[in-house]
């Protein structure tokens, strides 16, 4: 993984090197729930079978420390709201 925004492996959820900073006129989502409550992501360019896969988030406070990951995923009930904490992942 590169954290290019690819396709992680077969489960479709892209990587992401931790929130970012959107420009103006940038597509965003919340993450809600631990580690990264609060940040945003820019998905601005991501289609929407991207959006509905979640993001892994390369972060220092999880389960997993330096390197490990969170996984994020839209709610079932508010696909277009933030993201929400799924776990952590080496």
């Amino acid at each position: 993984m590169q954290g290019s925004g690819r396709g992680h492996g077969s489960t479709g959820v892209r990587e992401r090197r931790g929130a970012v900073r959107p420009g103006a006129g940038a597509r965003v989502r919340g993450a809600a729930r631990r580690p990264l409550d609060g940040e945003l992501l820019d998905v601005t360019g991501w289609s929407v079978a991207e959006r509905a896969g979640g993001a892994c988030l390369i972060n220092d406070r999880g389960r997993y420390g330096a390197g490990g990951r969170a996984a994020y995923t839209p709610a079932e009930d508010d696909p277009q709201g933030p993201f929400r904490w799924e776990g952590d992942m080496p």
